[in-house]
């Protein structure tokens, strides 16, 4: 686990740091002129004791929306289970703006801008690396991270200075690590739920050993 540290910053809007997304980033500004095209922070409170890491924002949802999992169909299927296991308050209304709240819950990315085809490459998942770190080490609290898919699994061992072997991904597994428990999830997308490789029961069931760690 990285040093504490008092605070951590978001990439700026222009982060410059990944090329090709910031290509990718400028184009979409030009399509996209009303939409948020930038990096995408955190939502959440840095003092909870639960953080839920994806992949990247998705290019109409979060890249839209500007705020993690807002505007998509994994959106839907998490702040939903999210408000049904008390880690949300409000009404979840696929915008920024519709005063959902998280309770001792806080969401991330492992790559902030989005990315050609929901595809970072792998120096793109180093590069933002860093803010993850930043940010892990902010959070004093944090008792369980739920990594959303393989590649937020990764990057969060990584950043913990954990070894991959020694963790395997596996939908439903359960990582202890110094201070930590890292859980695993098939990511909450589209593709996913409508082939069957993830389900809501499946997802829900993910929340319920959350839910007893974290509380």
């Amino acid at each position: 686990m990285a040093n504490a540290s008092p605070s951590f910053q978001n990439p700026p809007r222009d982060c410059a740091l990944c090329p090709r997304l910031a290509k990718f980033r400028d184009q979409n500004r030009t399509t996209f002129p009303d939409k948020f095209n930038a990096p995408v922070p955190a939502f959440g409170d840095p003092g909870a004791g639960l953080l839920i890491v994806g992949l990247a924002p998705g290019l109409r949802g979060a890249n839209f929306s500007g705020r993690p999992f807002t505007g998509d169909w994994a959106g839907d299927l998490l702040y939903k289970t999210l408000l049904d296991f008390g880690f949300a308050r409000g009404t979840y209304g696929a915008r920024a703006d519709d005063g959902l709240e998280l309770v001792d819950c806080r969401i991330t990315n492992a790559v902030r801008c989005v990315p050609p085809e929901n595809k970072p490459t792998g120096p793109e998942i180093k590069q933002c690396g860093a803010f993850l770190r930043d940010e892990l080490a902010a959070m004093s609290n944090l008792k369980v991270i739920l990594s959303l898919g393989k590649i937020s699994h990764d990057a969060v061992l990584r950043t913990c200075g954990e070894t991959l072997s020694a963790h395997p991904f596996a939908h439903g597994a359960v990582h202890r690590m110094a201070g930590i428990t890292l859980l695993d999830s098939y990511h909450c997308s589209r593709y996913n739920t409508n082939t069957g490789r993830l389900t809501e029961a499946m997802f829900r069931a993910v929340f319920e050993k959350i839910r007893d760690i974290a509380r």
